[in-house]
């Protein structure tokens, strides 16, 4: 499946919530899930239907693959991954798509929105341990060290996002020094400290395990 490019506003509303896909406007009375919460299309008032079953687990999935913005073929090779690891298989899941490096330059504060996250890495603005990293799925591992590179820390979005940012806590798996545009990941995430919605991702493990 291609990555999407449509307006990213349906998504949400699709799924009735707010993924916080365009970051500072998700805050303010602009979102479109305070105007329209309702499916998006001709008919999306008078849609009622009830879900069930198979219906709530791929909400489930297409919620998560959103909120993250991955596409299927990733998702489906992370739950593999996860399913063969110790622990629970949802709660593994969640743990390597938080610390993927576009998440964590987002929890850092250092972007408003995945999107904007995504694209700093993949224009070689982020490095780790030194090194410039531009693959947004690369996992941080505990000990790891990202950082804005230096001729970057001038560049006025970054400057802006991390002002707006500011008032926002850092995650406690996160150690921020939001001054030097550095973050250390202490620890790796964990299932209380993880996304901004609610997810069941056990109806996720259900719908791949069949």
């Amino acid at each position: 499946m291609a990555r999407y490019h449509g307006p990213v506003c349906r998504l949400c509303r699709r799924e009735g919530m707010k993924l916080f896909l365009k970051g500072e406007r998700c805050h303010t009375e602009k979102c479109a899930i305070e105007k329209r919460n309702f499916v998006p299309g001709q008919h999306g008032k008078d849609r009622k239907s009830k879900i069930q079953g198979y219906g709530l687990q791929l909400r489930e999935k297409q919620k998560a693959r959103r909120y993250y913005g991955v596409l299927e073929g990733y998702f489906r090779n992370l739950f593999e991954k996860a399913s063969g690891m110790k622990g629970v298989t949802g709660d593994n899941m969640l743990s390597m798509l938080e610390s993927r490096l576009d998440n964590v330059v987002l929890r850092a504060g250092f972007a408003t929105s995945r999107a904007q996250a995504r694209q700093l890495v993949r224009h070689g603005h982020i490095s780790v341990n030194g090194r410039r990293t531009n693959i947004p799925s690369f996992q941080a591992k505990p000990g790891d060290t990202l950082e804005v590179v230096e001729k970057s820390r001038k560049v006025t979005s970054i400057i802006a996002s991390r002002d707006a940012t500011a008032h926002y806590p850092s995650p406690n798996w996160l150690d921020v020094d939001r001054e030097n545009f550095k973050a250390r990941v202490t620890q790796a995430p964990k299932r209380e400290d993880l996304v901004q919605i609610q997810l069941n991702e056990q109806l996720i493990v259900e719908l791949y395990s069949k």
